[in-house]
């Protein structure tokens, strides 16, 4: 499948990292794109506002600043923004990445491990790190080492019963129609769309949508879209269920978060393109 992007921006290391762990913090505009490539070292991939993308040959992890998304080395894989995103990078050298996932995942983020990416987003190491900057470091692969893998946040499939509801859903996803009214359209039954859901995406129907309502509730409220506006736009009758079930998801309400992306923001440098 192609993407079409309107910006393009590369690896910023072909030959080695600088350091046996490197951070590196960016902002990224709307519509951007990392080509298919693979390195030698692992890379954690995490967005402080906006949702970074991830793809590989066969599966598509998706991660809201709640998760990161972990790619071992020599994993080919491209990474893809739908809205503006300002995220960082830890790249870990392959001999240091031996307890960490054998396999792409997504980890959840512990608040020790979001306070520390920020403080290194808000004071970037220097080329000549001090040992405060490696202890810090050190303690990001110790979180990383006991992170709970969770897949993806926001898992899809190409199943031919399941993967055109997906596919509606993610084309409105204020569509309030029920999982029954969903498989009459599919030309299915609740009954095998149920299945298919816990089979093919580990989770039940209700938790599928409201997953993905969150994720598609990020980038109208990083916008500035009324709480109230983005509520209506998903499907909610009211302001109050919408915040009920976005605080529940991410323990943030949506005015919360929103402050939270804002703070994200300021003094990112652009990625290169």
């Amino acid at each position: 499948m192609k993407t079409r992007a309107k910006h393009l921006y590369q690896p910023p290391f072909n030959d080695g990292l600088p350091a046996p762990i490197y951070f590196r913090s960016a902002s990224i505009p709307a519509e951007a794109i990392n080509p298919q490539h693979h390195h030698l070292w692992g890379e954690l991939v995490y967005s402080f506002s906006g949702v970074m993308e991830v793809k590989l040959a066969d599966r598509h992890y998706l991660a809201p600043p709640q998760y990161a998304v972990w790619l071992p080395p020599f994993v080919e894989h491209m990474g893809v923004n739908k809205v503006e995103t300002t995220f960082c990078s830890v790249y870990i050298a392959q001999e240091l990445c031996a307890a960490l996932p054998q396999s792409t995942c997504a980890l959840t983020v512990s608040p020790l491990l979001r306070a520390v990416l920020e403080h290194l987003r808000d004071h970037p190491p220097g080329e000549r790190r001090s040992e405060a900057e490696d202890r810090l470091l050190r303690v990001v692969l110790d979180q990383l080492a006991n992170a709970a893998c969770v897949g993806s946040y926001l898992p899809t499939s190409d199943d031919p019963v399941l993967g055109p509801v997906l596919r509606v859903l993610e084309g409105n996803p204020g569509d309030t129609r029920s999982l029954p009214e969903l498989a009459r359209h599919a030309n299915s039954t609740e009954r095998t769309l149920t299945r298919r859901f816990q089979r093919e995406l580990g989770m039940s129907f209700a938790e599928w949508r409201q997953r993905l309502r969150v994720v598609k509730a990020m980038p109208l409220l990083e916008g500035g879209q009324t709480v109230e506006r983005v509520a209506f736009d998903l499907g909610y009758s009211s302001a109050s269920a919408f915040i009920t079930m976005f605080r529940r998801m991410l323990g943030v309400t949506p005015d919360e978060f929103r402050k939270g992306a804002q703070r994200a923001s300021p003094n990112e440098k652009p990625a290169s393109e």
